[in-house]
């Protein structure tokens, strides 16, 4: 009698075959988990380049913008005329996000001005130079014109002229006298700190100068202008 060979053969096959199926669905697995992570990588390294380069651009891109012209102030100081103060309009540029237009310093009018503001926590900053000097603080003062909600943020819709102070302003006195403007020494009532003082130089007629106005996010809003060769009362800086 033959005895039957076939049978466990098969069976051999059959196991054979189902082995090699679970090795397939594992490296099938293991592919499939090992793109997945691959891919969730990739758009994470996606989502956080997209987040640097918005917040580059948003650093590097300005969120003030000029509105028309630059105006400066003569005074008299020691019998020489000179540039005292200057003033310019700015606006929130492409609906940016508010600026926090806080001013360290006000007016009133009254004794020396400017008069500095207890308390106010000013976070934009604005400094100067010229060819001789540079002062990194200036004082300033803004009023807003035009629409405005009454607070100290410039949105969008809103202007703001921005009166940056070299010298301090002796408001008992016309400004066509004599010693109208004094040396910012902090002295007076009031009276700014950061501006010109006795060892500093004046703003005076064909002087060329910097204005940088710099908020708390973005990249300066920077001003550059001359003095022209004759002084006037207010002057019109283009």
């Amino acid at each position: 009698m033959k005895k039957n060979t076939v049978r466990p053969m098969r069976a051999q096959r059959g196991v054979t075959g189902l082995e090699t199926a679970i090795i397939l669905i594992a490296f099938v697995v293991v592919a499939s988990v090992f793109a997945f992570t691959i891919l969730s990588a990739g758009v994470m390294s996606s989502e956080a380049n997209k987040q640097t380069i918005t917040a580059g651009l948003k650093q590097t891109r300005t969120l003030l913008l000029q509105q028309g012209s630059a105006f400066a102030f003569q005074g008299d100081i020691g019998g020489t005329d000179v540039v005292y103060k200057v003033a310019f309009i700015v606006a929130n540029s492409l609906a940016g996000e508010p600026i926090d237009m806080t001013p360290p310093y006000t007016v009133d009018d009254t004794g020396t001005d400017p008069d500095y503001v207890t308390g106010n926590s000013s976070v934009t900053v604005i400094s100067y130079a010229d060819e001789d000097q540079r002062m990194l603080d200036l004082p300033w003062t803004v009023q807003f014109i035009g629409a405005s909600n009454g607070d100290s943020l410039l949105e969008d819709g809103e202007k703001a002229e921005v009166t940056v102070w070299l010298l301090d302003r002796d408001t008992s006195k016309a400004i066509t006298a004599a010693d109208s403007v004094v040396y910012m020494d902090g002295t007076g009532d009031g009276g700014g700190t950061g501006g010109i003082g006795t060892t500093g130089t004046l703003l005076v007629k064909n002087t060329r100068f910097v204005i940088e106005l710099t908020p708390q996010q973005g990249a300066p809003l920077t001003i550059q202008r001359t003095i022209p060769p004759g002084l006037r009362q207010v002057m019109n800086l283009q």
